[in-house]
C-alpha cells in the first residue's frame, strides 16, 4: 500500500542512508537498551551477558553469510568499527607504508580519496585509474596498469555514490588476483543490494557501513577479512578487548586485533535485526523492486527538458542513484525548491568531487535523487511532477 503524499515529506536520500529502516530494526534497538544492555565480554555469564554476546555472534555470522565470509563464513573475520569510512582506514593506513603503493579509481568516494592523499604524503604512490564518462572502469585500463608495474594494494568502490554506476567486480578481481594484488572492496552502496560472495572473489577485505543496503542503524559497520591478509594490517587503535588482559601488547586473534574498547552495541543489535529483514525479503526481491524503481524514475527524468543527467542511460550496470542538473539552474537551489515542496534530496558534490571531475560536472556537483525499497511509484510520480515546476519557476526567476 502507498503511503499518503499529503503532510509527510518524501525521502529520495537513500544513497545517504537508507529510510525508513524496517520496523524491527528500532523495535530490537530499544529492547536491547531498556530489557538488556550488557557490555560484550566485560561481565560473567549471566544471561544479560550471554545475551550480549549471541547477539553479536549471531551479527557476525550473518554476515559473513550474506556477504560471502571465509573459511564456511567463520565470524571471527568479522570486525566491527563505526562505518565504511573508518573500516576503509583501518585497511589502508594500517597496511601501506612509505615506499608501496596503491591503485584505486576516479571514482571514489573521499572515504579513500583522503586517506590516500594523506599517505601519498607520507610516500606511498598512489594512482587513481581513469573511469569513462559514465563512471565506469575499463577492464583493460586496469589491466594495462597491472602489467606496467607492481601494486601493494587495490582499493574500488563497487558502485558509485554519485551515478550509481556499478564497476566490473567480478573482472576487477579476476584480474587483481592474477598480478597478485590485494583487492579491497567498499561495498557502502551495494552491500544488502547486490550479491557479494567474497571468499569466491578472493577479496582481501570486504568493508561495509549497516545504515545503507544493509537497512540497519547508523554509526556501525565493518570489514570482512580474508585470513591471511587481516595478519598483516596492524590495527588503528590498541585497547581493552574483553579478552586476553593479563597481555600488555594488541592481540594478534580476531577479532579482538581490530576490536579495541566498547563496540556499539546497540547498532550491532539494530544490524542483526536488519539482517533478519533482508533474510525473510529476500536480496533479490530487493534488488528487483529497487531496479524497477530506477527504471520509472531514469524514465521520468529522460524527459525533463534541459536535463544533464550522469553516469548510464540505463538500468543496466547501475543503481538507482541519479545525479544531474538543469541547465541554467542551480543545483542547490533546486533541491531547496523541491525541499519547500515535501521532497528530500542532496545536492552537491556527495563527497567524491574526483568522481565528479570524473562524470563532467565539477565543480557546480549535481542534484542527487535515490529511492530505495520502501520508495513508491505514486511518490516518484509526484517528484517528477514537483522537479519539473520548479525548474520551470526557477528559470522564470533568473
Amino acid at each position: 500500500m502507498e503511503r499518503s503524499l499529503s503532510g509527510s515529506s518524501v525521502y529520495l536520500n537513500n544513497a545517504a542512508t537508507t529510510w525508513p529502516k524496517p520496523p524491527c530494526v528500532g523495535e530490537a534497538m530499544a529492547h536491547f537498551l531498556s530489557c538488556g544492555g550488557a557490555n560484550l565480554g566485560r561481565g560473567t555469564s549471566s544471561s544479560r551477558d550471554m545475551g550480549t554476546l549471541n547477539t553479536v555472534l549471531d551479527c557476525r555470522l550473518s554476515l559473513a553469510a550474506l556477504l560471502g565470509g571465509y573459511e564456511g563464513g567463520d565470524p571471527r573475520y568479522v570486525t566491527f568499527c563505526p562505518n565504511v569510512t573508518e573500516a576503509l582506514n583501518v585497511v589502508l593506513r594500517g597496511l601501506l607504508r612509505p615506499g608501496m603503493s596503491v591503485l584505486t579509481s576516479s571514482m571514489e568516494h573521499n572515504a579513500v580519496v583522503r586517506p590516500s592523499r594523506a599517505l601519498e604524503r607520507s610516500g606511498v604512490a598512489v594512482t587513481f585509474l581513469p573511469c569513462g564518462s559514465d563512471g565506469a572502469l575499463d577492464p583493460q585500463t586496469l589491466a594495462d596498469a597491472l602489467a606496467a608495474r607492481r601494486y601493494d594494494l587495490m582499493v574500488l568502490a563497487h558502485a558509485s555514490n554519485v551515478c550509481g554506476t556499478v564497476q566490473p567486480l567480478g573482472t576487477v578481481a579476476e584480474l587483481c588476483a592474477g598480478a597478485g594484488v590485494p583487492l579491497v572492496l567498499d561495498s557502502a552502496q551495494t552491500a544488502g543490494v547486490l550479491p557479494i560472495d567474497a571468499a569466491a572473489l578472493g577479496l582481501a577485505a570486504l568493508c561495509f557501513t549497516g545504515h545503507k543496503g544493509l537497512m540497519g542503524p547508523q554509526g556501525i559497520g565493518g570489514i570482512l577479512w580474508r585470513p591471511d591478509f587481516a595478519a598483516r594490517v596492524e590495527p588503528l587503535v590498541a585497547g581493552g578487548t574483553g579478552s586476553y588482559s593479563h597481555v600488555e601488547t594488541q592481540p594478534e586473534e580476531l577479532p579482538d586485533k581490530f576490536e579495541s574498547g566498547t563496540p556499539n552495541l546497540p547498532g550491532i543489535v539494530g544490524l542483526h535485526a536488519a539482517l533478519g529483514w533482508i533474510g525473510e525479503t529476500g536480496i533479490e526481491r530487493v534488488a528487483e523492486r529497487e531496479r524497477e524503481l530506477g527504471g520509472k524514475l531514469l524514465e521520468g527524468l529522460s524527459r525533463v527538458e534541459g536535463i544533464q543527467l550522469t553516469g548510464k542511460r540505463g538500468m543496466e550496470g547501475r543503481l538507482p542513484v541519479f545525479s544531474f542538473n538543469i541547465e541554467g539552474l542551480d543545483n542547490g537551489m533546486l533541491a531547496d525548491a523541491l525541499s519547500r515542496e515535501g521532497f528530500e534530496t542532496r545536492p552537491g558534490l556527495h563527497c567524491a568531487p574526483v568522481a565528479h571531475r570524473t562524470l563532467g560536472s565539477f565543480p557546480q556537483g549535481g542534484l542527487r535523487v535515490s529511492p530505495g525499497y520502501f520508495t513508491t511509484p505514486g511518490e516518484l510520480d509526484a517528484f517528477l511532477e514537483a522537479l519539473s515546476a520548479a525548474a520551470e519557476l526557477l528559470g522564470q526567476e533568473a
